[in-house]
């Protein structure tokens, strides 16, 4: 019973927060659009002010923007009155962040901002406080009730925070134009930054790469696979255009079929049209590739001709770079 009484608990507030969310959604005006060009417009950076749980929130608000190409920094309140209102600049944008509208540290510095020209965006849960007073644009984050039974733990009305912040920074993202490559820069190190690297950054190139004529032998084919140790060699026509691919499968196969290897030509053992990936795809798209058609290397191209080999890339690439 204990336990069935702890999961409609979990529920309740799961509940609320999800309808506070709803709710916020729903009346949703111009003054987001309003904040959302005052930042766009701005010159300088994002600076996001709160204190205590709503400071927390902030500075993932903060790292969000950042993340997703807005300059943004955190600055403690309590903090900022010793010194750290020195990081503002006349052309920044601050957000103020107090579900009441009336926390003691943020409104000792709003008179310091405002001195400053410094443009504000008061998110808040009372439009008649004295921070939404004090913003050039405000946002209503006010919910209608908490998660915590005694209404004093803040729970919904930081999820509705963090919500909205959420909603900012994706906003912002589309309007700027921001793409999966911009996102790539910003995230070298790590599991995501390594699913964002690029084909081109890990293929093999110039002599790297394995290749010979259709009409060169059997022979030179075994011996171009084995000095690019990549268990494959590329196959091309007069023009230099890829037709086939010769593989160690291949001559396995051919192996097993009891043919004489050495007296067979190139277009009769190939693979012909092996897969390829283009030079700017992300390598995590390679490595699906090749687990899809059950391969461990891949053809790179570059333009338009996808015949036109640039490089090549092989499952060990992709291990060693940590792909995998």
């Amino acid at each position: 019973m204990k336990s069935d009484k702890t999961i409609l608990t979990a529920k309740r507030v799961l509940k609320i927060e999800a309808e506070a969310i709803t709710h916020l959604a729903a009346r949703l005006d111009g003054n987001f659009s309003k904040a959302i060009d005052l930042i766009l417009n701005a010159t300088g950076k994002v600076i996001i002010t709160g204190m205590g749980k709503s400071g927390l929130i902030c500075q993932k608000i903060a790292a969000t923007f950042a993340s997703t190409g807005t300059p943004a920094f955190f600055l403690h309140p309590a903090e900022g009155v010793h010194g750290d209102l020195g990081m503002l600049m006349k052309d920044d944008i601050v957000i103020a962040v107090s579900n009441s509208g009336e926390t003691e540290e943020l409104i000792r510095i709003i008179p310091l901002i405002k001195r400053m020209g410094v443009k504000l965006i008061a998110m808040t849960g009372d439009k008649k406080s004295t921070l939404a007073k004090a913003g050039d644009v405000v946002l209503n984050v006010g919910v209608k009730k908490e998660a915590c039974p005694l209404g004093l733990a803040p729970t919904a009305s930081t999820t509705v925070t963090l919500a909205m912040g959420d909603a900012m920074a994706v906003a912002l993202l589309e309007k700027k134009g921001f793409k999966e490559k911009d996102f790539a820069l910003l995230h070298p190190g790590g599991s995501l930054g390594k699913r964002l690297l690029k084909v081109d950054e890990l293929m093999h190139t110039g002599k790297g790469i394995p290749v010979v004529h259709i009409h060169a032998s059997m022979k030179e084919a075994i011996i171009e696979i084995t000095a690019k140790r990549l268990g494959v060699t590329g196959v091309v026509d007069g023009n230099g255009c890829l037709v086939g691919a010769v593989t160690d499968g291949d001559l396995r196969r051919a192996l097993e079929k009891g043919n004489d290897i050495l007296n067979k030509r190139l277009k009769d053992v190939m693979t012909k049209n092996p897969k390829k990936i283009a030079k700017g795809a992300f390598a995590e798209s390679a490595l699906k590739l090749m687990e899809d058609y059950s391969i461990t290397s891949l053809f790179v191209y570059e333009g338009k001709n996808e015949n036109k080999i640039a490089g090549v890339i092989h499952l060990h690439d992709l291990l060693k770079a940590g792909v995998v």
